[in-house]
């Protein structure tokens, strides 16, 4: 037997069990009554000693919380709390909720650290701030200022436009330091900005330091983006920073590619939701700390903080993506215009066509024209050939077949040069369909959705979803149905039959091609996802122009031009045998104005005759939208200008219950109205300011149902 001594289980060191319970115990306690941070209320903690008072924006979206408020700063928090900085912070305690010199209950809310005081004018004791979720400062007195002002055109709330503005934070690249800024590059040569007037002036201008504002009509072809990163070149070359703001993500890779050839690596981010969130907050952040003087992006990138800005610029101002869906829904172009102004910094805007609100800022004289002379432009754009009505009356293979001879024959010729494209308004096989006799449209038996030909054999409803096997007419019985609009797929697959030979590429909604080689191919592709061809395309076919022109909307017809004209601008020039056949009516000032490729004398008649009838965006337009009651009971509270017409009410389109809901339409099933209130202009900034007033008031009381604001809609009809 051994010697040694077992192990007793009474415990270790042969203290009985009861000792070690009370041992455990003691460690218990003295853990427990160890000092330590209370991030909940900090009751008790003592404040900074300097600047104890922390200026928070909670971050709450609402409107009649749309100020700021004051916090106290624990000494503990006093390094970390600086102004720009994100923090959470205690919302909602009760006056009477007082412990301890601190106030305490409501719940944990995102905010951001505006300004330190010394003291603070409320009067009552001051909650603490819970927790500084991080050093980094994202919130500078510059983009405070744009937020602030963007909110307040726009009739929002500032923590809307914040959301906007400053992405979410990711910690590992936070925790990652940025690059060091590389020095200004030397000042670039003209290149081809020598084919406008003004073209090298300007660029001489930003490389010199100058601030010049211009609206510039590119001529077609691919070179608009070299001729961006060329002025963003220049601005850089001035010690300064430029940003470009572009429509997709295809634009944004063309100007990245062209400032990267143009540049080297290094000196600019590319700021797309491709990118990935954490890639995007780390380039984001690069240039906040200055390390990046150059920012290419879409629609999210209007708000991104570049140092020491020179330039602003944005191309095609006209598409629809520019136009943020989120509340308060500002358009990149106004909010350029409004960092132009704050900062006194250039400004560039830029398109193959021209807006109306483009035409306004030359002919207010806020920008100056960028344009080439007439010779260079009948040089660069294709021609333009045009089938009315009349034509396709007498053209017998048109009744028969969907394209006329002499887009048949123009794509014929130019499939011997290389690819053509042919634009289609509507995706799709068949989105619309009508009876073969009496032309009533087909609708569906269920919610009177319209009819959609899937494929040559089935048919759906487009609202609902449900197949339609036994249709028939019930205003004449007929059982054959028509095609009322035709889509891309059903285009591709006719193309195909009357071109056997020669491959058929697609381009929509589906699958965007961004470029197809130089090789003779047919490439149908619904209006802006038009891909680049190598070399350009040989000709172009526009169809059904009447489907974009029908539009029943206030710019229908600068709308049309826009998409012709992009199209356009990828097919050869003339004088390289480029030819666009558009389907259309040639009488139409839209189809007269692709013709001569004239897209700014198009954009002055229409700047004149809003200006006679007092449409935007000669004056500034609000539209208020709700049930009835609510509408006209918000009307009536709200104290408007003087000068303030008001329009409608008119009943908004009824949702059909099953039907995807578009951004801005009714619920399902609920019956709408809209109001136009419109002030002249010098009034729009009090317009906004009525308006948000009166919604703050009505969120206020709760319980009222639901009206929506938006200053300068889009589409009001």
């Amino acid at each position: 037997m051994s010697s040694e001594k077992t192990p007793r289980e009474d415990g270790a060191d042969g203290a009985p069990p009861e000792q070690l319970a009370l041992i455990r115990e003691s460690v218990r306690e003295g853990k427990a009554k160890a000092p330590k941070a209370k991030p909940r209320t900090w009751r008790g903690a003592p404040v900074a000693e300097r600047l104890p008072v922390a200026r928070v924006l909670v971050d709450k979206g609402v409107l009649h919380l749309d100020r700021y408020f004051d916090y106290a700063v624990p000494a503990e928090l006093d390094a970390d709390a600086r102004p720009g900085v994100r923090v959470r912070v205690r919302f909602g305690a009760g006056r009477n909720r007082v412990r301890g010199g601190r106030r305490e209950g409501g719940g944990l809310v995102d905010g951001f650290i505006v300004e330190r005081l010394a003291e603070s004018d409320y009067s009552g004791p001051l909650a603490a701030l819970a927790q500084v979720v991080s050093p980094e400062p994202v919130l500078g007195p510059e983009l405070l200022t744009l937020c602030r002002a963007v909110a307040d055109r726009y009739a929002g709330s500032l923590a809307d436009v914040l959301q906007l503005a400053v992405p979410p934070r990711n910690a590992t690249a936070e925790r990652d330091p940025s690059p060091d800024p590389l020095p200004p590059p030397p000042a670039p040569a003209p290149g081809t900005w020598s084919r406008y007037e003004q073209g090298p002036a300007f660029l001489r201008s930003l490389a010199a330091g100058g601030s010049p504002r211009a609206v510039w009509n590119a001529l077609p072809g691919p070179a608009w983006s070299e001729e961006t990163a060329r002025a963003v070149a220049a601005t850089l070359a001035s010690g300064r920073g430029a940003l470009v703001v572009v429509p997709d993500g295809r634009a944004a890779a063309r100007v990245d590619a062209a400032l990267t050839a143009l540049l080297g690596e290094g000196r600019h981010v590319l700021l797309t939701a491709d990118a990935g969130p954490e890639k995007r907050y780390r380039q984001w952040l690069a240039v906040r700390r200055g390390s990046v003087r150059a920012v290419v992006g879409t629609r999210a990138a209007m708000f991104a903080p570049v140092r020491d800005l020179g330039l602003v610029a944005l191309w095609d101002d006209g598409d629809g993506s520019h136009s943020e869906p989120h509340a308060p829904q500002p358009h990149a172009r106004e909010v350029l215009e409004l960092r132009a102004a704050l900062h006194r910094c250039g400004f560039l805007l830029g398109a193959w066509s021209t807006t109306v609100e483009a035409a306004q800022l030359v002919e207010s004289g806020w920008a100056r024209p960028l344009v080439a002379d007439r010779s260079l432009v009948r040089a660069a754009a294709p021609l333009v050939r045009t089938v009315g009505d009349q034509d396709l009356a007498r053209d017998e293979a048109a009744r028969a077949a969907r394209l006329p001879t002499l887009a048949w024959q123009t794509a014929r010729e130019g499939l011997r040069h290389g690819p053509v494209l042919v634009q289609v308004p509507r995706r799709g096989y068949v989105p619309r369909l009508a009876c073969a006799n009496c032309r009533t449209p087909a609708r569906c038996r269920h919610c009177a959705g319209p009819l959609e030909g899937q494929d040559e054999t089935r048919l759906a409803c487009g609202w609902c979803g449900r197949p339609e096997a036994e249709w028939h007419c019930p205003e004449c019985g007929a059982f054959r149905l028509r095609a009322s609009v035709v889509g891309a797929r059903r285009t591709a697959e006719e193309l195909g039959r009357a071109f056997p030979s020669v491959p058929v590429r697609t381009s929509g909604r589906e699958q965007v091609l961004d470029t197809v080689p130089g090789t003779p191919a047919l490439v149908v592709s619904t209006p802006g996802a038009e891909p680049v061809a190598e070399g350009g395309y040989a000709a172009a076919l526009l169809l059904d122009g009447w489907a974009m022109l029908g539009r029943q909307d206030l710019r229908s017809g600068e709308e049309a031009l826009r998409r012709w004209i992009a199209a356009a601008a990828l097919v050869r020039g003339q004088e390289a045998g480029g030819t666009v056949v558009v389907i259309a009516e040639p009488t139409l000032r839209p189809v007269q104005a692709l013709v001569r490729w004239d897209p700014v004398g198009h954009a002055l008649r229409e700047l004149s005759e809003r200006a006679e009838l007092g449409f935007p965006p000669v004056s500034r337009m609000a539209s208020v939208s709700g049930p009835p009651e609510a509408v006209a009971e918000f009307v009536a509270a709200a104290e408007l200008p003087g000068e303030a017409e008001v329009l409608g009410p008119v009943p908004l389109p009824v949702t059909p219950a099953g039907r995807a809901v578009r951004r801005g339409a009714p619920p399902p099933g609920e019956i709408w109205e809209r109001v136009l209130v419109r002030v002249p202009p010098g009034r729009g900034s009090a317009l906004a300011a009525a308006l948000k007033s009166a919604q703050a008031t009505r969120m206020a009381r709760g319980g009222a149902a639901p009206v929506r604001l938006r200053i300068d809609p889009p589409d009001i009809g």
